[in-house]
């Protein structure tokens, strides 16, 4: 299981929101961002889990709401695309609380073996009302991503940057070669 789960994480604000809208353009099933979705409902709510508040409630709920969507997905057939999940979650918990529970979690969920990391782009970062933090902060969870992967077991194949239908098609090029 995992393997047609295609991950697409990376540098907050480099682009992976939009691939995924354009994947899903294209037909294919994609599964939106765990934090943009619970800072939507914490906003509404009790304010209790934004990640500005309390990381550490923020990176468990992503777990849970990646968990879920990850159960969800299972049906699935074809690529499903995640933008953002599980892996970037608990690499978040792991680095706010020293929970080291994170290799044992991914490894029991999880995603195809080449990850699609976006680099920093600051030329079209921009912070919004859910996404509050600076490119710096954005950029120290890159690093944290970039060494995280690897360690779990995941090629990490940067996208490349350009237009959002290019690297699309990088997506789709780079899996079809996977399955030849």
């Amino acid at each position: 299981m995992g393997e047609n789960f295609v991950l697409i994480t990376g540098c907050s604000g480099g682009g992976e929101s939009t691939l995924i809208d354009e994947l899903r353009a294209r037909g294919h099933h994609v599964v939106e961002e765990p934090g943009r979705r619970i800072v939507s409902e914490e906003l509404e709510g009790d304010r209790r889990a934004l990640p500005w508040v309390d990381p550490a409630a923020f990176a468990r709920r992503a777990i849970e709401v990646a968990l879920a969507d990850r159960q969800a997905a299972r049906a699935l057939s074809g690529w499903v695309f995640f933008d953002r999940g599980l892996i970037d979650a608990a690499s978040a918990l792991d680095a706010v609380t020293g929970d080291a529970a994170v290799e044992m979690l991914c490894a029991a969920h999880p995603y195809h073996r080449r990850v699609f990391m976006a680099p920093p782009w600051p030329e079209i970062y921009a912070t919004d009302g859910q996404r509050r933090h600076g490119f710096e902060s954005g950029l120290a969870e890159y690093r944290r991503l970039v060494a995280a992967l690897p360690a779990l077991g995941y090629e990490a194949v940067t996208l490349p940057k350009t237009s959002v239908s290019a690297r699309a098609d990088f997506v789709l090029t780079t899996l079809s070669v996977d399955n030849r």
